[in-house]
C-alpha cells in the first residue's frame, strides 16, 4: 500500500480544488487528523498496520467536502473506493476504511477501537492548546455559509458541543480531556445565558 503517495496526491487535490471558504475543512484539518490518528494509535498499542489503515481513512475522511458539505461522509467514502485501488489497496482494507470514515459522522458512534480512534483524532483540537485557533477558522467557515450567525451564538454553540462531547480512548481522555474542560470553562466566563444550560 502506498499510503505515502496517495497522501501526496489528495493533499495537492484539496489545496488545489477545495472551496476557499473552507477555513476549516481543508487541507491543513486533513493533515491534523492524519498526525492525531497515528498519536492516539500508538498511545493506544496498535500495529504498523492497523494505523496506517487509519491514516488512508484519516486522509480521506473529508475529500467529500470538494464536491459540498452535504453527505460529505458518503461522498468520501466513494472517493476512497474509486481511487485507493490506485494505490494498491486491496477490497477488504478500502471497506475498512470506509466503515471508518463514516465513523467520524456527528453525532458519532464508534464501534470498534480503530473508530473510537479515528473520531477522537477529528476532534483532538477541542482538548489542544490551539482549540480557540481552529474554532475561530471553523467560525469564519460557518460564517460564510450563515453571515448572521453572531459571535454570542456560535460561542452558545461551542459551548453545547463540548458539554456533550466526549472522548473515548484512554489517550485521548489522559491528554485531552483536562484542557477541553478548561476551554469550556473559559467560554462559560465570558458567555452570558449559559448558567441555566444542561
Amino acid at each position: 500500500m502506498q499510503f505515502k503517495e496517495a497522501e501526496a496526491f489528495i493533499l495537492n487535490k484539496l489545496k488545489n480544488e477545495l472551496s476557499g471558504h473552507l477555513t476549516y475543512h481543508n487541507a491543513g484539518h486533513t493533515e491534523d487528523v492524519v498526525s492525531a490518528v497515528k498519536m492516539i494509535g500508538r498511545g493506544e498499542g496498535l500495529d504498523e498496520t492497523e494505523i496506517s489503515l487509519l491514516q488512508a481513512a484519516a486522509l480521506f475522511h473529508d475529500t467529500g467536502f470538494l464536491s459540498g458539505p452535504e453527505n460529505h461522509e458518503e461522498k468520501s467514502c466513494s472517493l476512497a473506493k474509486d481511487m485507493l485501488p490506485a494505490f494498491g489497496y486491496p477490497p477488504a482494507d478500502i471497506e475498512t476504511i470506509c466503515r471508518l470514515i463514516m465513523a467520524t459522522k456527528v453525532p458519532q458512534k464508534p464501534g470498534d477501537l480503530l473508530s473510537e480512534i479515528i473520531c477522537d483524532a477529528d476532534l483532538d483540537y477541542l482538548g489542544r492548546d490551539d482549540f480557540f485557533i481552529i474554532s475561530e477558522r471553523l467560525y469564519e467557515e460557518l460564517r460564510s455559509i450563515n453571515p448572521r450567525l453572531t459571535r454570542q451564538q456560535w460561542d452558545l454553540q461551542q459551548i453545547s458541543f463540548l458539554r456533550k462531547h466526549h472522548y473515548f480512548t484512554r489517550t485521548s481522555i489522559q491528554q485531552r480531556e483536562e484542557k477541553k474542560t478548561a476551554h469550556l470553562n473559559l467560554l462559560k466566563s465570558k458567555t452570558p445565558n449559559t448558567i441555566n444550560e444542561r
